[in-house]
């Protein structure tokens, strides 16, 4: 029987703790250890037995979550999910906290719907399964049972083999996904692309709102220009298009022109936006024209919609394991028959390059 995952809460609203602990609670395979309404009265739970992971409010009061996660990381690493609500400084500090160590970025839980709150009870759970496998603990590796999951057919229906992808153009996009470790990953990727380096949709598994700014920061940090998908943004050499959060993103053409759809849906493999859901858009749409790249993340989301992209002559790359944080979604992907070249993360702009030039 696989071993729960012991969580510490640390926020200090005393709603969102008990929110929290109700939703992670749900799960059989969650254990709470226990809360803290700051960064001290953590260190003090911290005395009485180490978790498994700890999920971080981003600004809390005596000691900010940011300010914790350092000293969290400097003395004894511990997976951390980092708990933030929509606001900008919010984001900022969430997405600063993934360069210093955070495995995942969850929202704050709100009240909600029947189906809202489903679905936060999902990724919450999802987030904090994801941190317990990444690199930074030392627990053995484990599969854990996923509920039952949508696939892309919920968004976009396979296609009939009357309708492939049309091939009456040349030119190369490219299409990409990743999760947990994800952030980091893209960034040295994307920061190795050259001015002229194609088209790019990008899915990385994020909440709403914190697309924005992450977009916005690998725009400062990269050669090409980096942005949030609008709904019919046109993919073109020298910009990548990052999904907005909670929305699925798809690409489309018309003629010789790619642009994406950006729109509503439920969770497809668990996710919105899904992986899945773009790569079943790129088969269709740019058939052997793609070329897919599925990076770090737990879980199996694009490693369907990756074998549809070779089935329609699309060439696709996993990164490897040893430098994923979670090797998840790249392993699915490669047991399913997908990938055609695996590399490590330093490695795979050059390959990309190579192959679209």
């Amino acid at each position: 029987m696989a071993k729960t995952i012991k969580v510490l809460i640390v926020d200090d609203s005393a709603v969102v703790r008990q929110t929290l602990v109700d939703l992670l609670s749900s799960d059989p395979g969650i254990e709470i250890m226990g809360t803290a309404a700051d960064p001290y009265v953590a260190v003090a739970r911290l005395r009485d037995g180490v978790p498994d992971v700890i999920t971080l409010d981003v600004e809390m009061p005596r000691m900010d979550g940011l300010t914790f996660l350092q000293k969290i990381m400097s003395q004894h690493p511990i997976p951390v999910v980092m708990c933030s609500s929509l606001t900008e400084k919010g984001s900022e500090t969430a997405l600063r906290a993934l360069e210093y160590g955070a495995v995942e970025i969850i929202q704050k839980p709100r009240v909600g719907t029947k189906e809202f709150l489903e679905e936060s009870r999902v990724r919450i759970c999802d987030a904090v399964k994801a941190a317990a496998q990444a690199r930074v603990m030392s627990l053995p590796a484990r599969t854990l049972q996923a509920a039952p999951k949508l696939t892309a057919d919920a968004v976009l229906p396979k296609a009939s083999s009357s309708t492939r992808a049309m091939l009456q153009t040349t030119e190369k996009v490219v299409v990409v996904g990743a999760s947990t470790g994800g952030t980091e990953a893209l960034r040295h990727f994307l920061q190795a692309l050259p001015l002229d380096a194609p088209g790019m949709v990008i899915v990385q598994h994020m909440p709403e709102n914190f697309t924005t700014t992450f977009a916005s920061r690998l725009n400062e940090l990269c050669r090409i220009t980096v942005k949030e998908a609008a709904d019919n943004d046109t993919v073109v050499r020298g910009r990548a298009l990052i999904a907005p959060g909670n929305r699925h993103t798809l690409l489309k053409r018309s003629g010789a022109r790619y642009y994406v759809e950006v729109k509503d849906g439920p969770l497809v493999s668990r996710h919105r936006p899904s992986v899945d859901v773009l790569f079943r858009s790129a088969a269709r749409y740019a058939g052997k024209n793609a070329l897919g790249v599925i990076m770090t993340g737990m879980g199996d989301d694009g490693a369907k919609g990756m074998l549809e992209m070779k089935e329609t002559g699309a060439f696709n790359i996993a990164q490897d394991e040893a430098t994923s944080v979670v090797f998840g979604m790249p392993k699915e992907a490669i047991r399913q028959g997908g990938v055609d070249l695996t590399l490590p993360l330093q490695e795979i702009a050059r390959d990309v390059i190579r192959r679209t030039v």
